[in-house]
């Protein structure tokens, strides 16, 4: 019997971009294939993906691409991987919704195989893995975990979930389902750990309806709402609230407008007729009936949120007397995005309510209690905590070392890590490339890129630009001038760079170049760093330029 392999692509040590393959004899599958949002030292990158290329170079033994819902951190790598592996995915009836708008966008993926799901309906991939999705809790509808047969036992993957006993969509967390298995024998495990070191128990978003009512219903003027365009749940709330206080709702950016239309039509919203209209429509309203809701609540650069608070928007003017209301908590790494926001939009005059301030968001992720229960419930033999920085899965661990949940073993894995299950248990058996890739328009960098860094020093240091002359015979000479930019203040850059160029040109007066370009250049960024380090404790980026004269 051939082993049985857990290769993790991105998920584990971070948050977002998840991705989880098994391996067994001829056979892979993949569970989810998120993005990751960049941070603030990776400028000019839009987007972060798993690193495929061990799925690549195995393309033909992929049998498709197991999706568990609709978040951008679970579905938003599609369009980028699909083709490059060209094979079928299999997602719940929301999820695989937003995943068809997704991929329709790019012409390269419009005739990509997708597999709508529903629970407890069994799929076959391959000999080795057979495949069954059960509802789990989160914060949007149709979130699911997976139970994969294999040969080696069944291995269960929650997904993303919590225990909601009052949920928005009225699909409780199948216990049950996960008893029975759990009865009949578990071999392994992957279970949420984004909350793991929180104690006790998630709320209901039934508490959080409350807030949200009750913030839309005192707005005195507009109700702005920001949250994430997949937050399909959270989109029904405030069309409740919205109807209930006699307001109407409009949609601000793309994805948010496309998402509403396409969980319309799909039965996953709910609004009478009317309550839904065009931004336009709503600027001839009185601002007391009008809701707004839009992207942004995660400070992203280019979100019709964050062009509101900076007085960018085409289509919103912030007014004083709005309340602007961000349902969503800030993803590690957008912290300061996020204030930055907030910040302009209470220098215009909003009113802002956020999770630090009013309970206008509840994380859809299981607490301490919770992941103790799923522990017990399906009693597995080993056990990888997945989702959540290294400290979220050793702190996962912990709680099931503390419980004496998985008997067998307990494995903290990092993305590129490679589990083995054989004849002799379990173990890890060496690693595969599992390194961010970063997306930049339609350019792809890998960690290493040196576009990346120097952006990175560019940001840091700015850049000086040296330029000299190389006379007929091949020698160095002046005159010497000096540009820079984001280098020093005005004044000062002025005076430095007089004194570098005189510097530069003292030094290189007569120094040979041999008829090469680039070793000339080669001395006049030697001097220049020399003098920039030694004189003014600078490092920035010296571009030397070398004219023929």
């Amino acid at each position: 019997m051939p082993p049985l392999r857990v290769l993790p692509l991105g998920g584990l040590g971070e948050i977002g971009k998840n991705m989880m393959v098994l391996e067994c004899g001829d056979d892979i599958i993949v569970v989810d294939c998120g993005i990751q949002f960049p941070s603030e030292d990776m400028p000019g990158v839009d987007l972060i993906i798993p690193d495929v290329s061990y799925l690549a170079a195995n393309r033909e033994r992929v049998r498709g691409i197991l999706i568990t819902h609709g978040h951008e951190d679970h579905i938003g790598a599609l369009p980028h991987v699909l083709p490059e592996l060209n094979v079928p995915v299999y997602a719940p009836r929301l999820a695989h919704g937003l995943i068809a708008v997704k991929l329709n966008e790019r012409r390269r993926t419009r005739d990509a195989e997708i597999h709508a799901i529903d629970p407890e309906e069994p799929v076959q991939f391959g000999d080795n893995f057979r495949a069954t999705w059960f509802r789990v809790c989160h914060s949007i509808p149709d979130a699911m975990g997976i139970c994969i047969e294999t040969p080696w036992g069944s291995v269960i993957h929650t997904g993303d979930f919590k225990i909601d006993h009052t949920p928005v969509d009225g699909h409780t967390i199948d216990l049950t389902a996960l008893a029975e298995r759990g009865a009949r024998g578990v071999l392994l495990l992957f279970s949420d750990s984004t909350y793991a070191e929180l104690p006790g128990y998630t709320p209901s978003e039934q508490v959080m309806s409350e807030a949200l009512d009750r913030a839309i219903g005192d707005a005195p003027g507009r109700a702005i709402v920001a949250t994430f365009a997949s937050l399909i749940s959270r989109i029904q709330q405030v069309i409740n609230a919205a109807e209930k206080h006699g307001r109407q709702v409009a949609f601000v950016g793309r994805s948010m407008v496309a998402n509403v239309q396409m969980s319309t039509e799909m039965g996953y919203l709910d609004a009478r007729p009317g309550t839904i209209i065009t931004v336009g429509e709503a600027a001839n309203l009185p601002l007391d009936k009008v809701v707004l809701m839009t992207t942004g609540s995660q400070g992203e650069p280019t979100s019709a949120l964050v062009r509101i608070a900076r007085g960018e928007s085409r289509d919103v003017d912030l007014l004083e007397g709005d309340t602007v209301i961000i349902s969503a908590t800030p993803i590690p790494g957008n912290e300061r995005a996020v204030s930055q926001t907030i910040d302009n939009l209470l220098r215009q005059g909003a009113q802002v309510l956020y999770d630090r301030v009013a309970r206008v968001h509840v994380h859809g992720h299981a607490s301490q209690e919770e992941l103790k229960l799923m522990l017990n419930l399906t009693r597995p033999r080993y056990f990888v905590p997945v989702h959540g920085e290294y400290r979220h899965l050793r702190a996962h661990a912990q709680l099931a070392w503390e419980l004496g949940a998985a008997p067998d073993g307990i494995f903290v894995l990092e993305d590129g890590d490679i589990l083995q299950f054989d004849d002799a248990g379990a173990s890890i058996a060496g690693s595969i490339p599992a390194g961010p890739i970063y997306l930049d328009g339609p350019s792809v960098m890998e960690t290493d890129s040196p576009v990346l860094r120097e952006r990175r020093s560019l940001a840091r240091d700015g850049v000086v630009v040296v330029c000299a002359g190389s006379d007929a015979d091949g020698l160095l000479c002046g005159p010497v001038q000096v540009a820079a930019s984001g280098f020093m203040e005005p004044h000062e850059a002025v005076d430095a760079g007089r004194r570098l160029a005189e510097a530069v040109a003292m030094s290189i007066a007569g120094e040979p170049t041999g008829g090469n370009r680039e070793a000339g250049e080669a001395k006049i960024r030697k001097v220049a760093r020399q003098f920039l380090r030694s004189e003014l404790n600078k490092r920035p980026m010296i571009v030397p330029v070398l004219l023929e004269l």
